[in-house]
């Protein structure tokens, strides 16, 4: 290298170690599917939810969760990385041809209740708003030749395709459809078959009723069973839900009631609309 070229690469040199290493939030993020531009790490005297406002107020945060960011191609992998039973795949398909498709459960909580159902060895399980059968043909598929879904939906419309499936599936004979009120299947049930019966209950129906959908599950499902509750975040309505929400104000108040009720152990998991796992403790 000439001297004069020397010369000025150490200039060049001396210049980038005065800087120092170039701030993380100023360095450009590589575009892609695994590069969502994240915020520059907090000052150690400015953790998380500190006075600044950063990441989530009022809470210290060690490790930002993909659902705060997902994009539509990361979810398409979780899609893709989902065991969803060809027969489920056509449900869904189907189902996105009519009205309250929004109303389905997704491909993974599908799974999740398959392999809920599979965890607990259950037996017995009740599927509270069957709508098109998506629920109740993912957890009939996973139990055991003798077990039995209690299907309740208060319309019979939507049912005319979960029984369609539930023949496709195999599953008709575990299936017993029950079509009325919610409250009123529910107490039926607890007459006839008396409390503790259940293994597993999945409610998704009217969000006005979930609170007396929930006491008359904990009567209905065993000590160590569970209550799978979808919509429980509710697109964000939970968070500060209006006056005239009233779906949006019953889910907040079961949420919070949940947090501290001492008859289950809770935990809200971020999947879907939010679905929050009760296990019966006495």
């Amino acid at each position: 290298m000439p001297a004069r070229g020397c010369a000025a690469a150490k200039a060049t040199a001396r210049s980038a170690l005065a800087r120092g290493p170039a701030s993380p939030s100023s360095a450009p993020w590589p575009r892609g599917l695994h590069s969502v531009p994240r915020a520059a790490p907090a000052k150690p005297s400015s953790p998380p939810g500190g006075a600044d406002g950063t990441f989530v107020a009022g809470e210290v945060v060690n490790k930002q969760p993909v659902a705060m960011g997902m994009s539509p191609e990361l979810y398409g992998y979780v899609l893709r990385n989902t065991r969803e039973p060809e027969v489920l795949r056509r449900l869904r398909a189907e189902t996105a041809t009519v009205n309250g498709a929004h109303m389905q459960v997704t491909p993974e909580q599908g799974s999740l209740l398959g392999l809920l159902v599979e965890l607990l060895g259950a037996v017995r399980v009740l599927d509270l708003g069957v709508f098109t059968g998506y629920s109740s043909t993912a957890m009939a598929l996973a139990l055991p030749e003798d077990g039995r879904v209690y299907a309740l939906d208060r319309d019979e419309r939507p049912m005319q395709m979960a029984r369609k499936y539930w023949a496709e599936a195999g599953v008709s004979g575990k299936v017993e459809a029950m079509v009325g009120p919610g409250v009123e299947s529910l107490q039926t049930l607890l007459q006839r078959e008396g409390p503790g019966f259940l293994d597993l209950a999945f409610i998704d129906a009217d969000k006005r009723q979930y609170e007396t959908y929930y006491e008359l599950l904990l009567q209905l499902v065993r000590p160590g069973g569970l209550i799978a509750i979808d919509n429980t975040l509710f697109h964000g309505r939970v968070v500060n839900p209006t006056p005239e929400d009233k779906a949006g104000q019953a889910l907040a108040a079961l949420n919070a009631k949940l947090l501290t009720d001492p008859r289950v152990t809770v935990v809200l998991v971020p999947i879907g609309d939010g679905m929050t796992l009760c296990r019966r403790r006495r």
